[in-house]
């Protein structure tokens, strides 16, 4: 039609921006496209009409587009709807819905949309639209109406079309109309699996995990062996923190399908979080060897070595990752890390700053930042620290961190304390920030603000590891408050029983108590997991206690060696064997 090469109408609507403020109209930009939402596939199909348009009509085409240029949304809206009425042309009742929508006017976007469904029925653009409406206006029945057409036209898209109208909805705080439609639609079409994979999704997103559990057994149950759903039961396994469920399931899943690389790689993934990394490396070079040109699992099988502190390997991996353009900068990165543990700080330097795109370009910067800070190059560190501010002002948050490590390392504890005390006042409940600001309270002799910070942090998150240990360690500077220590320790050590540092704090507590011998217990156990200065401190002060000297000695020596300026070990130095070596 020739009236379609003169039309320049409004912008693309996307579903979602049905729940976002609108754009002023000086930004909306002319489409000669046919308007879209995401996630549909199809567009209007039309045979070219081969009659003339009515004059009438051509005027009220052109009076609307001209309003639509200039702003005037209602003319050009009420334009197109007279057009749509008169040619019964879906094109035109399409763009009176999306500039209804576009004006949030709820009762035109209804008419439009219903008009356009008369003219164009299979329309599943119009009919996503028309059920967004309805599940928004509580009409169960019209949405039910919509939804089953959709089911019934598109079964494989149906799930991307619920997720896309649950985000709008979830945004609008509507979720549960969503909930009540697929409730409906389940007694309808029991033995659509779809349907139930659909309810057991949501139920996840609302950390739900028992109904997610049993809706995806009755989508199984409908559609049994369906790859996609025991993939989503496993997740559901693994967020219920059931690793062993998780990987029976996927190994399981992997025998019914043994070329499927999603089922093997989530099952090398939650073999990993198992720690079962051995076999983990065993999934990946299967898939590799099945797939040579699959370099995820290569840059995986990289890492896994990286974790089993096999470094040599680990850097064959990576360097031959470096001839992939996509995966260069990464390797590059854990190429740094490699130097970086060996201890070649200029090399390990080197690496990072080859990364300059990619995922890790700011974690590679903030690596190198870290490592010039421990070799005490702190103008250098200073400089580049300076330089990512402008860089990356998303990362405001990570980079007042940087900074307070910075200042720390120099053993400026006042100046880190006054940064991160501003940064709260922007960001008055960030964890991160408030465990940070109480070890610099610690460190100024604070106390009373370093319990405070860990008691907000215990507010928000009751079972907060860190907080708890940090806590209870803090309040063993006071006999008055043992009790109390002992209350947060006792429940960081039953959350995290093989963390080195809470069995540390654990074990000085016990000193603290007088229960020498149950002290060296935990404290060799502590010591045995992270031979770390302060966890040696207190080891080697209750061996002296114990009246085991000479190993006392032995430990500190050793210790020393390696970390000549130790506050720690100095501390135990002059405050316990007197100044002797």
């Amino acid at each position: 039609m020739l009236i379609f090469k003169l039309l320049s109408v409004i912008t693309l609507v996307v579903l979602n921006g049905c729940a976002d403020s609108p754009a002023k109209p000086r930004d909306l930009k002319a489409s000669g496209e046919p308007v879209k939402i995401a996630g549909t596939k199809e567009k209007t199909q039309l045979k070219e009409s081969k009659t003339s348009i009515d004059p009438d009509v051509l005027f009220t085409l052109l009076t609307a587009e001209i309003a639509g240029q200039r702003g005037q949304y209602n003319i050009a809206l009420e334009g197109y709807l007279e057009a749509a009425k008169r040619t019964h042309d879906p094109r035109f009742a399409e763009r009176a819905t999306m500039i209804a929508m576009y004006m949030k006017n709820t009762n035109k976007t209804n008419e439009a949309v219903n008009l356009w469904l008369r003219q164009d029925p299979k329309n599943l653009t119009a009919r996503k639209i028309a059920a967004l409406l309805a599940l928004r206006s509580g009409n169960k029945t019209a949405a039910g109406a919509h939804l089953n057409v959709m089911l019934a036209a598109d079964p494989a898209g149906f799930e991307n079309s619920l997720l896309e109208l649950a985000g709008v909805l979830q945004k609008e705080g509507k979720i549960e109309a969503v909930d009540e439609a697929l409730d409906t639609l389940s007694k309808q079409h029991p033995d659509q699996a779809e349907i139930y994979f659909m309810q057991a999704l949501l139920a996840a997103q609302d950390k739900d995990k028992n109904l997610a559990q049993i809706k995806i057994q009755q989508a199984l149950k409908a559609k049994p062996g369906w790859d996609k759903a025991l993939v989503f039961q496993a997740q559901i396994a693994v967020f219920s923190g059931d690793l062993k469920k998780a990987k029976a399931l996927l190994k399981d899943a992997s025998v019914k399908y043994p070329g499927s690389k999603k089922i093997n790689k989530m099952l090398a993934q939650v073999l990993i979080k198992a720690e079962d990394y051995e076999e983990a490396m065993a999934v990946y070079e299967g898939m590799i060897a099945a797939d040579p040109k699959d370099f995820e699992s290569q840059f995986a099988v990289g890492l896994v070595h990286l974790q089993l502190d096999q470094d040599e390997q680990a850097e064959d991996s990576f360097k031959k990752m470096l001839e992939q353009p996509e995966w260069q900068y990464q390797a590059s990165f854990y190429l740094g890390k490699i130097e970086e543990k060996k201890g070649h700080i200029k090399k390990a330097l080197d690496w990072f700053d080859k990364v300059t795109d990619g995922p890790l370009v700011f974690d590679a910067s903030i690596a190198a930042i870290s490592l010039l800070e421990k070799d005490k190059q702190f103008n250098e560190a200073n400089s580049r620290l300076s330089l990512l501010a402008a860089k990356f002002p998303k990362e405001k948050l990570r980079l007042v961190l940087v900074q307070a490590e910075f200042y720390s390392q120099q053993k400026q504890y006042d100046k880190a304390f006054n940064l991160l005390s501003n940064a709260l006042d922007e960001f008055p409940d960030q964890k991160e920030l408030l465990y940070t600001h109480a070890l610099m309270a610690e460190r100024l002799d604070k106390p009373e603000i370093a319990e405070e910070d860990l008691q907000k942090i215990l507010a928000m998150d009751p079972e907060n590891v860190e907080a708890l240990n940090a806590l209870g360690y803090t309040l063993l500077n006071k006999p008055s408050r043992y009790a109390d220590a002992e209350k947060y320790l006792q429940k960081a050590l039953a959350l995290a029983p093989n963390e080195a540092v809470v069995i540390d704090s654990y074990g000085w507590l016990q000193f603290k108590l007088g229960n020498t011998e149950k002290a060296r217990v935990y404290l060799q156990q502590a010591y045995e997991k992270q031979q770390e200065n302060e966890i040696a401190a207190h080891l080697a002060e209750v061996l002296w206690a114990l009246g085991r000297k000479d190993e006392a000695k032995k430990l500190f020596r050793n210790a020393i060696k390696d970390s000549p300026n130790d506050e720690y070990l100095r501390d135990f130095q002059r405050r316990v064997m007197g100044g002797a070596k």
